[in-house]
């Protein structure tokens, strides 16, 4: 059996994803092999489908977009290639929120997933505890956010900073962002799992996707 063969039996795609849960196919990159990846984006393109790739290298983009010149909108900050996403449009009812500026390629990952499902975002960066000043100039604009998704390292204070603030919905991604101690992110998980502000979801360390997939399915809701 020729290459080409082995990665179409390799890649099944889940197109009606979007009329099951509302939120359409993505794509996760690391792992995947070049073969792959080209079967995937020659599919999205034949199919004409909204599709957004995380986690995508600039060199797999690079051949990507050798086969399929400006198709796909490519962010190097998130590592996400969108296709076809929808207008965003409406209200904005979500802000993303930075401990550190080094938490921005997270916090991009989770905007980057609200805008391709057709969600407005407002983004707030570097606002950590280490001056809480900061974030409490930013409180007006944030007690307007139905969600809260709140991204930080270290150990990660942020969401529980703002969990005793305001009354959103607060999202915590806890970042690999630190050293030592902080152990490529563990010290945050645990920090936020221990919260002592009540109801803040959390999600695995560095998930922007996935944080932001939660506010789609809560704003789904919201918006019925």
């Amino acid at each position: 059996m020729s290459e080409e063969n082995n990665s179409d039996s390799e890649v099944l795609l889940d197109f009606q994803r979007q009329q099951r849960t509302g939120l359409s196919e993505a794509i996760f990159c690391e792992g995947k092999s070049n073969d792959q990846m080209l079967t995937i984006a020659q599919r999205v393109v034949d199919e004409d489908k909204s599709i957004l790739f995380s986690r995508l290298s600039e060199a797999q983009f690079s051949i990507i977009s050798a086969q399929h010149p400006d198709v796909f909108d490519y962010d190097n900050v998130s590592r996400t290639a969108l296709h076809q996403p929808p207008v965003i449009q409406g209200q904005t009812q979500t802000a993303v929120v930075t401990g550190g500026s080094s938490d921005v390629s997270v916090a991009r990952e989770a905007t980057r997933t609200l805008n391709f499902y057709g969600h407005p975002v407002l983004e707030i960066n570097d606002v950590g505890v280490a001056g809480l000043w900061r974030v409490t100039e930013r409180l007006p604009e944030l007690t307007k956010m139905k969600i809260l998704i709140c991204v930080a390292g270290m150990d990660a204070a942020l969401p529980t900073v703002l969990g005793g603030l305001v009354g959103s919905a607060i999202i915590a991604v806890p970042t690999s962002v630190g050293y030592g101690m902080a152990k490529d992110g563990e010290t945050a998980l645990r920090s936020l799992l221990v919260s002592c502000a009540s109801g803040l979801t959390i999600v695995n360390i560095d998930n922007g996707f996935g944080a932001a997939c939660a506010a789609v399915r809560i704003l789904n809701n919201f918006n019925q």
